[in-house]
């Protein structure tokens, strides 16, 4: 990485709304500022912090229907479609594919399309088959990713989460900016002042050596 730019690592989850309006305007980062963007799968377990659905509390219940209801909110200001998902779906085979299509070359349609037909009920991202027609689609090879679901793509995508988990990650999205976490989309103004402030720490230390090799 040039010495100039700054790498932020972003984790999110295709079943979670907030990551999926969160994306773009993450993007936009990497259009605004010399930053690098690493996308990095953390695979949310729902029961842990909303329960199972058949022992979920009223009070959690609340919480469930305001998210889809703020999340589709922001998601209608960009223009998304977001309905809300038919039944709680485990993520970990859509994540492996993030990594699959990183390697592949494919990424950026593979995180569009992905998070686009999950959201409107195109995609169910837990079932193998379904999952190796949407990476054909997209010009990868589904026999590759078979395997790659099933070996050493689900190693890594422990690794991750684990790794994740011991920095401090929680949910999703979050942005990491030199050990820094900046969790939920709100938190992107946080971000980006703090890419700004990197920054002019950065061009005042350009500068200082300059002088100094001026001098």
């Amino acid at each position: 990485m040039n010495r100039h730019r700054l790498q932020i690592t972003v984790y999110t989850d295709y079943k979670s709304p907030y990551a999926y309006v969160a994306k773009n305007p993450t993007r936009a980062l990497a259009a605004e500022y010399p930053v690098d963007l690493v996308w990095r799968p953390y695979t949310l377990r729902i029961a842990e912090y909303l329960d199972a659905v058949d022992t979920r509390s009223a009070h959690n219940w609340r919480k469930v229907k305001y998210a889809y209801m703020d999340a589709r909110r922001l998601a209608n200001r960009q223009g998304l479609v977001l309905k809300g998902p038919r039944r709680i779906y485990d993520g970990s085979l859509a994540s492996i594919g993030m990594l699959f299509a990183q390697r592949s070359g494919f990424f950026d349609a593979y995180h569009d399309r992905t998070f686009e037909r999950f959201w409107t009920h195109d995609l169910d991202i837990d079932a193998m088959d379904a999952m190796q027609d949407h990476v054909a689609r997209l010009g990868g090879d589904a026999d590759a990713f078979l395997r790659f679901a099933q070996g050493a793509g689900a190693d890594e995508h422990r690794s991750i989460v684990a790794a994740a988990e011991a920095m401090g990650v929680f949910g999703v999205p979050t942005a990491v900016l030199d050990g820094e976490l900046f969790w939920g989309g709100d938190r992107i103004d946080a971000l980006r002042r703090a890419i700004e402030d990197r920054l002019a720490a950065g061009a005042a230390v350009a500068r200082a050596e300059g002088r100094h090799a001026a001098s």
